[in-house]
């Protein structure tokens, strides 16, 4: 059995290394259970649903049934994690996250793969084969996520910090811009908010050039995403573009 990792790290062009929780067994197997939760409501729902089809054709309302079970249970992981980015509800609540292994963008691709192969990690029953993957490997994959490159990462449920003490009431003029500032929240992802929040509240523990190029870091991360006019972004520093952005998110 390989050396179980707790933490993986991220590193960036500048040098820069994130740390990244590793999800554990339970955690995981907690988030599947309340997605199994959903999908089975859904297919209830969907039941009374045909069940008046029913009336009329017990053949059709029984085929259209087993199809959309099937639809439920593959298409549920695979949409939410796609359009989540690498979330479903389960994971959501226990603060789980699908990435891929080397901390890039999660593809639809690699949705797929680790999802399609849900069946073979299920077997012979109650995911025993998914099960041993993820307790004998060191990084806690199961068959889907060796496939697909991917790993279930936890994010921790941190303490709300004193917002007034990193980001002072002084003018934002991103908030001039409230359909762009709208789709950075909806682009930012919780681990690039989280570092964001994080740089800024131990600013004064870095050394100067360290401090310099992980704001730098930041900023050409949180462009990627959403770009403000130049007007609102040119003559701030690092630094300050990455506060503006952290007293969007968070305020």
């Amino acid at each position: 059995m390989a050396e179980r990792q707790r933490e993986m790290t991220i590193r960036t062009p500048e040098g820069i290394v994130f740390p990244l929780r590793i999800a554990g067994p339970v955690s995981r197997f907690l988030a599947l259970a309340i997605d199994q939760v959903v999908v089975y409501l859904a297919v209830g729902v969907m039941s009374l649903l045909l069940g008046v089809v029913g009336l009329l054709n017990m053949d059709v309302a029984g085929a259209f049934m087993i199809l959309a079970s099937f639809v439920l249970t593959l298409g549920y992981p695979i949409f939410l994690e796609w359009a989540w980015r690498g979330q479903t509800i389960g994971k959501r609540v226990l603060h789980l996250q699908v990435m891929d292994e080397q901390g890039l963008r999660l593809q639809f691709s690699q949705v797929l793969i680790r999802n399609l192969l849900r069946a073979v990690d299920a077997l012979p029953a109650f995911y025993l084969v998914g099960g041993l993957a993820a307790f004998l490997g060191a990084r806690g994959q199961r068959l889907g996520d060796m496939a697909a490159n991917t790993i279930v990462v936890q994010h921790p449920d941190l303490a709300q910090p004193d917002l007034n003490q990193v980001l002072p009431g002084k003018y934002n003029s991103f908030r001039d811009y409230p359909h762009l500032a709208a789709r950075l929240r909806q682009n930012v992802s919780p681990r690039l908010a989280g570092l964001a929040l994080d740089a800024l509240l131990r600013r004064e523990e870095l050394e100067a050039g360290d401090r310099l190029a992980l704001f730098a870091d930041i900023r050409t991360q949180m462009e990627s995403l959403v770009r403000f006019p130049r007007e609102a972004a040119d003559g701030i520093s690092d630094e300050q573009y990455v506060r503006n952005v952290a007293d969007i998110l968070f305020r």
